[in-house]
Formats: structure tokens, sequence, C-alpha cells
């Protein structure tokens, strides 16, 4: 097992009953959630974790990528999981979402949100999209894969955010991304079968972002359908939406979610006779 870099904010003040434990997509690590994410919901009482999977930013395996597969980004999420203080509600965005995904097939968590998730049958559909719509970016994607010598900022900043994102801070990110692993992508672009989902009952909400051009509205909507829910759009957003202006919104939406979705769903219950509780299984963020 490599040695992973899990980034942590303990909670200020009580913490929260569930901890949280964020996974990233393609191309990042964990510091795309340390900008913003984990250190305001620290603030707020959570328990904020984020792993970097094996082969990015800190952690080992980076000379040996393309030998990984979804299956070990699993593992990762479990031995994550594992070092948290209780199970935690998994969050994964982009590829993370497909982990996260696979991630509740082999182990049942209090929750999962999915951000701008790669729908359950694969990503072959919005790849195919994305060479049709945006050329350029498709391109300078596929020269991060093949060469590993960066990413253009424009193409960063067209793939990762809205227009109202500025090219300076798409120059400032560039750095920081790296190549993915082939084999990954392969296991999730949608040219083999796919597992079950996972079993019902787990309460799982899905984000997307209306100026996403990796993972377009009809995928989010998609991934919403297949887990018997309603998707969340932000306006205005691109496909990171924890760095996006406005991120506030989607960490508040998280927040109330696993309050409502999570935590009400774990409380004791009374002794006294009861009406019966609408489902909350599975549902959205709120808006």
């Amino acid at each position: 097992m490599p040695q992973l870099e899990i980034l942590s904010h303990r909670p200020v003040g009580p913490a929260k009953p569930v901890p949280l434990l964020f996974v990233h997509g393609a191309f990042c690590g964990g510091w795309i959630w340390d900008e913003h994410f984990l250190p305001w919901f620290a603030e707020r009482g959570w328990e904020a974790h984020a792993v970097s999977l094996r082969g990015h930013g800190a952690s080992e395996g980076r000379e040996r990528l393309n030998s990984f597969g979804i299956v070990d980004y699993i593992e990762d999420v479990l031995a994550a999981a594992d070092a948290c203080s209780a199970p935690p509600v998994l969050i994964g965005h982009s590829m993370g979402g497909m982990v996260v995904q696979r991630t509740l097939i082999r182990r049942r968590f209090p929750g999962a949100v999915l951000m701008a998730s790669a729908p359950p049958h694969g990503l072959l559909e919005s790849t195919m999209r994305l060479a049709w719509s945006d050329p350029y970016v498709f391109q300078q994607m596929g020269m991060l894969m093949t060469f590993s010598n960066g990413i253009e900022p424009e193409a960063v900043r067209r793939a990762m955010f809205s227009d109202r994102v500025p090219l300076e801070l798409a120059k400032r990110y560039e750095p920081l991304m790296q190549e993915e692993s082939q084999r990954v992508l392969l296991d999730i672009g949608g040219w083999i079968p796919f597992p079950l989902l996972p079993a019902r009952g787990v309460p799982v909400a899905v984000l997307g972002a209306e100026e996403d051009r990796l993972i377009p509205k009809d995928q989010v909507e998609a991934t919403a359908r297949a887990f018997r829910t309603e998707p969340v759009f932000y306006p205005a957003m691109g496909h990171c939406m924890m760095l996006e202006p406005g991120w506030e919104s989607v960490a508040h939406d998280i927040v109330d979610w696993v309050e409502t979705a999570v935590l009400k769903t774990q409380a004791p219950k009374t002794t006294e006779p009861q009406r019966r509780a609408p489902d909350t299984g599975v549902r959205a963020a709120a808006d």
C-alpha cells in the first residue's frame, strides 16, 4: 500500500458526529480541496480530510501511475476512511465521484456527495462531446496525458472554470495539475461494462455546474437518475465548483444536506409512537 497524503483540518469547537472525506478528480490532488473547503468546514465544526490518491499530490507512486486502476483508488479511499475518527461522508469530484460510487459498493458509508461526477455509465459520451465542442481543450488534455509536460493556462481555465474566472487564477493552478493514469481513464471511459450500483438506502446528493465543459448537464442528470434523486445545478459555475467564485454556496448546501439527509436519519429514535417519516434515503442538496 503506497504512503498516502491526507490533508486534514481538525474541527473548531465541538466536532460534528460525522467526518467528511473529500476525493479529488483526474489530473489533480488533495490540494484542490485545501484552498477553501477544508478550512471552511473545519471552522464550522467538521472533521475534514482530503486524500491524494496514489500517484497524485504528495502520495507515493507517481513513477508508476499508469499501472494503477480504479480498484487501487478505491483502496486508497477505504484506507483514508479508516484513518478518520468515524465512518465519513464521502465527497467526490469528477473522476473522484466515480471512485466514490465504486467505493460504496465495497462498503456502506453514512452518505455521499457527487460533485460534477463522472456518471455511472462512464466518460465516453462526455469525452466525445468535448472533442466536438472544444477541440482545443480536448487536444491540451491529450497532451497532458501523453507527454506529461503541462497544459496551457487558457486550457486550464476553459476546462476547470467558468468564464468568470480570470486567466491569472488558472495560471496559479496550472503547475499543480499532473498526468492521470491511462489505465484508470480506460476503466472509467465506458469501454467496458461497469458493476452494479451501490445498494439502495445510502443517501446520495448529486451536484452539477451549469457552465461545466467536462461533465455537461445531461450527464449530471443521468447520475441523479441512477441514484433516484434530483440534481442541484449552480448557475454560472464551471467544473471545479470548490474553486469558483461563489463556492461558499456549494459548501453551505453540502452542510445543509449532510445535516438533513445523514445526521437526522442517524438520530436516536424515541420510544413514543411517531408518524412515519418521509424517505430521505436519497436526496439532493438544498437550494
